[in-house]
């Protein structure tokens, strides 16, 4: 449907005429830094250096550009803001609280302490405000990259016909990030394919001190970094400091005005400061950057700042309530959006009931349905069954949309007719600005983070793929995933042993417990095609971050008329054989060794010992469930189990206990033909059959 009626957006751009900083502009400044030195004295530890410089940028960031709206953070309408210095956490704290977001004075001097909502970094979903968790550097650019993204392909699944500026779903990205920043590799991934993407809605402003933990960066950052953003593509501009050190507002303001009006590239603004300004002593020196000042520094610099040395977390008469006019300048943009959103509701009603849907986080009622069954006694791999269920998927659900770090043909992570994400112009006919498939290039760690920026947007369900064993170049992102909880399905394929030639560099061993070692993670490893779509569909329907765990190799797909339901892999572990009679032993496996373990239980049913099989696709999703359900999986008067897996063993004696036994690889692979490795390495029913004789020998009753 097309537009009926105009829909008028303002553009972000808020700040009116020439950049006005006056006297009531210096007082605020100078008491932010005030409060950033109080509170890491306050707690004895923190950075306060990076707080202090940067409190000029980001008082007129907050003031002047960010779209924001103190009074319903949660505004659709909302521009983002990301502090990838997470350990410069005051930055954002002090700026949140000084705009009326429900930080109290309190916080700020409970800072880094128990229970308070100021933690040494800023986190997701603890704090309001706080648009993702950073720390870990590099992370926040990247998932920026991320939100940018992502606000593109969501105002093209809403409103695709509008220019840009003229759609109540265009908002901006805005990163303030460190040199540390720039140094980690992520964020050179995520720049790169930034520039490729031409997002124009991003702009990074670096913080450019050259000063790290060990001293001067010199020691070990010295590129043209400004030379090294323009070769990524983006529009970039420099901003100096005033010859006292502080740094150049005005020239600033002129570099986010300049952002504003930059439609076709990212921007990056390389601007100088002196960590630390105005301390005396402490300026420029690296013991400023993560200790707190001591308090002869302290009241130094606060008589520098023209503030009472003798008075801690001091706003001087006035400042709060000129800060505070943040407030009815959010509101006053909330109304004005209002209008264009109220505007395109009722001239666009079917995308308006798409977008009532996702934002009560429903899944489309026709999901279950549209899930693709695979039949028994046929055999596919389980990452070919998940791209059938990846395009299953994509047919009812436009939010839905990935791809993967340069293996979509081997992870079978392409929707189908879905058109490349790339920029207008840049990929021919078979690409669009708002296509369903991404091409992160060879970059798994900035993939994952971009994929929590995607979901942390909140509109859309994203996933990306890549082989299990890569997964460690990705591992700091996945771990924010579900330090978050965002909604992201890592689809990591060829996922043991059974990959075959390629040998040990690309057959993971480890990976499998490594990755179930991080909270708040699901690790599901399907055993056929059905559990792989069951598995997919319970990944959406928890909207928390899962990781796909797939063979490369054929797997059988298993009779569900004469084994229990696939749907039952939605409790993580179900018994999908049961034992003759009652059971005097237990199999439990996962993924590829599922059908090893009923080739087992086939042997020693021949042989008089009624065994039960345990398919156990998601590990975590079976801890979930109630102590009953799991002593009927795991019967506590059977201590005669067997768990086997084509990977490494020491997670598993949870589950078999000390009487129990695990069969799998606590080695590295080899480069042969992936049935014979499973052979030669033990992972054979004749094995499993064996394993349960000798346990039931040591119990005296075989």
């Amino acid at each position: 449907m097309t537009h009926t009626e105009p829909i008028p957006q303002p553009r972000p751009l808020v700040g009116e005429g020439p950049l006005t900083w006056d006297d009531a502009d210096r007082r605020t400044v100078a008491s932010i830094r005030g409060l950033a030195m109080d509170a890491v004295q306050r707690a004895g530890n923190g950075h306060p250096g990076t707080a202090m410089s940067l409190a000029p940028a980001a008082y007129l960031l907050f003031q002047r550009f960010l779209r924001h709206d103190p009074s319903d953070p949660s505004w659709l309408g909302r521009d983002r803001f990301v502090l990838s210095c997470g350990h410069s956490s005051l930055t954002l704290y002090i700026q949140l609280f000084l705009s009326g977001y429900g930080l109290e004075m309190s916080d700020l001097e409970s800072f880094r302490t128990w229970g308070s909502l100021t933690p040494g970094h800023p986190e997701h979903g603890h704090t309001v405000g706080v648009e993702t968790t950073t720390g870990p550097l590099g992370q926040g650019i990247a998932t920026a990259v991320g939100m940018a993204m992502a606000s593109r392909y969501q105002r093209g699944m809403l409103d695709p016909d509008a220019p840009w500026g003229f759609s109540p779903f265009d908002h901006r990205i805005w990163v303030i990030a460190s040199d540390g920043d720039l140094e980690e590799g992520i964020s050179g991934e995520a720049s790169s394919l930034a520039g490729v993407q031409r997002l124009g809605n991003l702009t990074v402003i670096w913080d450019d001190n050259h000063i790290s933990i060990e001293g001067d960066t010199a020691v070990a950052f010295t590129e043209d970094v400004v030379g090294r953003y323009e070769a990524y593509g983006w529009d970039v501009h420099y901003v100096g400091m005033t010859p006292d050190g502080d740094i150049d507002i005005l020239a600033l303001n002129t570099a986010l005005e300049a952002a504003v009006d930059q439609q076709e590239r990212p921007t990056f603004i390389a601007m100088r400061s002196t960590i630390a300004w105005p301390a005396p002593h402490a300026r420029n020196t690296a013991k400023a950057h993560g200790a707190a000042l001591g308090a002869d520094e302290v009241a130094a610099t606060k008589v520098a700042l023209g503030l009472d040395p003798a008075r801690d977390f001091q706003l001087p008469d006035g400042v709060l309530d000129h800060a505070r006019g943040v407030v009815a300048r959010g509101k006053a943009l909330h109304r004005e959006w209002d209008v264009s959103y109220q505007a395109w509701r009722r001239s666009h009603p079917d995308r308006a009931a798409l977008l009532d849907r996702l934002l009560a986080r429903e899944l489309p009622p026709e999901i279950a349905e549209a899930l693709p069954v695979f039949e028994a006694g046929t055999s596919i791999a389980t990452r070919a069954a998940s791209g059938k269920v990846i395009n299953a998927i994509a047919e009812v659900m436009p939010e839905f949309w990935g791809g993967s770090a340069d293996l979509a043909e081997s992870n079978n992570t392409t929707i189908e007719g879905g058109l490349s994400f790339l920029p207008a112009g840049s990929g021919g006919r078979d690409s669009s600005p708002y296509g369903r498939i991404i091409h992160f290039g060879i970059r798994e760690h900035a993939m994952g983070a971009i994929l929590n920026g995607i979901a942390l947007e909140g509109l859309t369900r994203p996933f990306g793929g890549t082989f299990l064993v890569f997964s460690d170049y990705m591992r700091g992102s996945v771990r924010l995933a579900a330090l978050m909880q965002t909604s992201v399905v890592f689809v990591w394929t060829h996922d043991s042993v059974g990959l075959g030639e390629d040998g040990p560099t690309h057959q993971p061993v480890e990976h499998l417990w490594s990755l179930r070692g991080i909270p708040g993670l699901a690790i599901a490893r399907p055993c056929d095609g059905n559990e792989t779509a069951q598995v997919w569909l319970e990944a959406l329907r928890r909207a928390t971050p899962t990781g796909l765990v797939l063979s490369r190799q054929g797997l059988p797909v298993i009779d569900r008329s004469t084994h229990a339901p696939a749907s039952e892999a939605a409790r993580g572990a179900y018994v999908l054989a049961p034992a003759s009679a009652k059971p005097r032993a237990v199999v439990i496996a996962s993924g590829s060794e599922v059908s090893v373990a009923l080739a087992a239980r086939d042997i020693l049913e021949a042989e008089g010992v009624p065994t039960q099989v345990v398919s156990a696709p998601c590990l975590e999703w079976f801890d979930e469930q109630d102590p009953d359900y799991r002593a009927s999986v795991l019967p506590d008067d059977t201590s005669v189990r067997v768990a086997v897996e084509a990977g490494a063993t020491y997670g598993w004696w949870r589950y078999v206990g000390s009487r129990g036994a695990v069969i799998g690889i606590d080695h590295f692979g080899a480069s042969a033909d992936g049935a014979l490795l499973f052979e030669k390495f033990g992972i054979t029913a004749d094995a499993v059959a064996a394993s349960v004789r000798s346990l039931l020998a040591q119990e005296g009753t075989s």
